[in-house]
């Protein structure tokens, strides 16, 4: 029976945007990945994978391999950098000094993750279950959870102690 692709955008066309914004930094990146996912699903319906899952795979797998041949050919051509930002713009000027700076904390820790780690962490905030997970990272079901608890003991490494706790 064929999917509606129509019914399956409308769904999860604003929340796999989302994903892929904070996945990537990159707005026109992630507007490219959704794209991409849905006219794959056209071209090709997903053999007994969810749906949902399978978009977010091919999406997440689009961002990676647009991410990594980016990187590749900034190195070649400036040298080596510090990747850009991760998630939504700046917050406005009229939002809180202490806003502005957990936001930059926490675009700063994800950042320092490795793209499976982010992709683990940000599928988790998004609802999905250990089988949309390790299918979109390419595991086993089992090996989820100890990979979910690793990528938020590196994530809380990498955001250190919040302003004003010990550390």
């Amino acid at each position: 029976m064929p999917l509606d692709v129509e019914t399956l955008f409308r769904e999860h066309n604003v929340p796999l945007f989302r994903y892929l914004i904070r996945l990537s930094g990159d707005e026109a990146m992630a507007k490219d990945a959704v794209q991409h996912a849905f006219l794959r699903m056209l071209e090709q319906q997903p053999d007994g994978a969810h749906p949902r899952a399978w978009l977010y795979t091919v999406a997440t797998n689009a961002v990676r391999d647009w991410t990594s041949r980016d990187r590749r050919r900034k190195a070649l051509v400036e040298g080596r950098g510090e990747p850009g930002p991760l998630g939504s713009p700046e917050p406005l000027p009229d939002e809180g000094l202490e806003a502005r700076e957990e936001a930059r904390r926490v675009r700063l820790a994800l950042a320092s993750l490795s793209v499976r780690d982010r992709t683990i962490l940000l599928m988790r905030s998004q609802g999905f279950r250990h089988r949309e997970i390790a299918d979109a990272v390419g595991t086993t079901v089992g090996s989820v959870g100890t990979m979910i608890s690793r990528a938020v003991e590196r994530f809380a490494r990498a955001l250190g102690p919040a302003r004003g706790e010990a550390g």
